[in-house]
């Protein structure tokens, strides 16, 4: 049996009752390391946090583990119990799902245990889930590469007056570009995107491209932490946003629609004052 159990977002005691249940059945567990990070995920201890409640050693799996050795881990699940921990909910990422289509196509029983995940907890901040449009993801620009593409998704919300969520970039274990020029592995130090840069980004792609899907003045609401015992949320607009401090990772940001009174009270909270 493959079981592929969401961790939840904020720290190792977020993994629901039967997930854990799972974990304890399993001879081998694996967690994914590159879509997401719990809320403790850049401090030393917290691996070992997570192998100190769940009582199994945990085996890092980095993009390049399961994008290229993903017949390794598939292998064993043929014989044996095996877990594949994620961060959120096991469907937050499209590559849990084609590992969910190898296993099956390998004859092998599959089990998912579901968690909370940043697609509904956003709700926390007050805008209605069923109010959102679809989500982006932004990724950071280089100097040689500046994709814009999310920004037609981001116009069509808004002429429709739909919310839309802003996933922002995490790049973890990227191999540098000398390294792939020389054939040596060597890697990019670990960046997480903060909302001040993302909002740098979009405000660029808008002046780019001369039109107006928003402007620095169009309500937003910044995240950080979603789901941890000190999660920051903040709602104001672009140019208020920029300059918040929201701390450590991970961030996303929420461009607002159009907002329904209920909407309003509850962004009230997190209003920007300055």
């Amino acid at each position: 049996m493959l079981y592929i159990i969401g961790l939840g977002l904020g720290d190792e005691q977020d993994i629901t009752l039967k997930g854990l249940e799972a974990v304890k059945k399993c001879h081998k567990v694996y967690m994914e390391a590159y879509t997401s990070l719990l809320s403790f995920g850049l401090s030393t201890n917290g691996i070992s946090n997570l192998e100190k409640l769940y009582g199994k050693p945990i085996i890092l799996a980095d993009r390049e583990m399961v994008e290229e050795k993903a017949h390794e881990i598939l292998a064993q699940a043929h014989h044996d119990h095996v877990a594949f921990l994620v961060v959120g909910d096991p469907f937050g990422a499209t590559t849990h799902s084609d590992l969910v289509v190898r296993a099956k196509n390998m004859g092998i029983d599959v089990k998912i245990v579901h968690n909370a995940s940043v697609m509904n907890a956003i709700g926390i901040c007050g805008l209605q889930l069923y109010r959102y449009g679809e989500t982006v993801s932004i990724p950071f620009f280089t100097e040689t590469w500046r994709p814009d593409s999310f920004y037609e998704k981001i116009q069509r919300n808004r002429l429709m007056g739909l919310h839309t969520l802003c996933l922002l970039d995490i790049r973890v274990k990227e191999p540098t570009l000398e390294s792939l020029c020389r054939g040596k592995k060597a890697y990019e130090p670990p960046r997480y995107m903060t909302i001040n840069t993302a909002i740098e980004q979009l405000l660029e792609i808008m002046q780019d491209r001369k039109e107006s899907a928003y402007t620095e003045d169009t309500e937003c609401v910044g995240l950080a932490r979603l789901g941890s015992e000190d999660q920051i949320i903040v709602a104001g607009t672009m140019k208020q946003l920029q300059l918040i401090d929201f701390g450590a990772p991970l961030h996303c940001l929420v461009i607002a629609g159009n907002t329904h009174p209920v909407e309003e009270e509850m962004l009230d909270f997190y209003r920007c004052r300055t």
